[in-house]
């Protein structure tokens, strides 16, 4: 068993968008990504189906042609190789679940491509 908290540690960062690897289990990654409002994760896609859920703020999650508010407690889940991005409309703390077939480097350059 492991216990740990999103809401710990919270260092968002004006120059660059921050993601932390939270928690792995033998299923899945919980990745932390923390936006400051007007920061934007860049058009990317994963290999594998992902969940994305906003745990505080507001962010516009772009996807095939549309824009979808998610607000604090949405969640939405996306197939694999499908485009999208995000863009934060206010400070947003933001958890990714991933395969445990994914790599967390992936992401990491997604955010340090951003």
């Amino acid at each position: 068993m492991n216990i740990v908290s999103f809401n710990e540690s919270l260092d968002f960062n004006d120059k660059r968008i921050a993601s932390k690897v939270i928690l792995e289990s033998s299923f899945s990654k919980e990745i932390r990504i923390l936006l400051k409002q007007g920061q934007i994760m860049k058009e990317h896609k994963a290999p594998f189906p992902i969940i994305i859920h906003v745990l505080d703020g507001e962010i516009d999650f772009g996807t095939q042609g549309n824009v979808h508010l998610l607000k604090k407690g949405d969640i939405i889940t996306l197939a694999g190789n499908i485009p999208h991005d995000l863009a934060a409309r206010r400070d947003s703390v933001v958890r990714l679940s991933l395969s445990k077939l994914d790599k967390t480097e992936r992401v990491e350059k997604v955010v340090s491509d951003s």
